[in-house]
């Protein structure tokens, strides 16, 4: 019994001991992302992914793999824009990761709206769609909470006005980097519909 203790223990000092250089690696990486949120992406996004500005996205509890795929995108030009393609372009690929899973692990609170007419179209267009138009509900796809999936994007807090953007870029193939769903999607979509279920997204938390 005692030598099956000793060897219990020795098995078990052996297994901390191997973890200690992939939790130093994880520091590590987590220590470079923030020195980058600090130096190039706090400026719009925020040193919390929290974004102050309406026009720049929450990346706050946004999936990991979600953000360094953005990313990635942005740095080979597959997603276009002028001002993310110069910040990506010399992360490497494990510093993308790195930012990824910093913005995953913080968290914003949602916006209150007290438009309840409006906050009742964005729930109605967000859990049902529109059958009349043939408009999809949001919700079968990034979940009923909003929250998505690593490959789909958290839309839960996001700004209303980001929201509104991306849905108009997918609908003039401004954006074609992610699934060519949206594309279909937001060419149904009314403005007035693009706008109700935007400000409703944003309350969720």
């Amino acid at each position: 019994m005692a030598y099956q203790y000793s060897t219990l223990l020795a098995a078990s000092a052996l297994a901390a001991l191997s973890a200690l250089p992939a939790q130093a690696d994880s520091n590590a990486d987590q220590a470079r992302a923030q020195q980058i949120v600090v130096e190039r992406c706090s400026l719009c996004h925020g040193k919390e992914g929290e974004a102050a500005s309406v026009v720049f996205p929450r990346l706050a509890g946004q999936h990991a793999e979600y953000v360094s795929k953005q990313l990635a995108d942005f740095k080979s030009g597959k997603r276009k824009s002028e001002t993310m393609k110069p910040q990506a372009a010399e992360l490497t690929a494990a510093e993308m990761k790195a930012l990824g899973a910093f913005f995953e692990s913080k968290s914003v609170p949602a916006k209150t709206s007290r438009d309840t007419a409006l906050l009742g179209v964005g729930l109605y267009i967000f859990s049902q769609g529109n059958p009349f138009s043939g408009l999809p509900a949001c919700a079968s796809c990034h979940g009923e909470k909003g929250y998505g999936t690593p490959q789909l994007p958290r839309l839960a807090g996001q700004h209303p006005r980001y929201i509104e953007d991306q849905l108009k870029q997918f609908n003039t193939r401004e954006r074609t980097n992610d699934n060519a769903v949206m594309h279909t999607v937001a060419a149904k979509l009314t403005e007035l519909e693009a706008h109700a279920v935007a400000e409703y997204i944003a309350t969720l938390q």
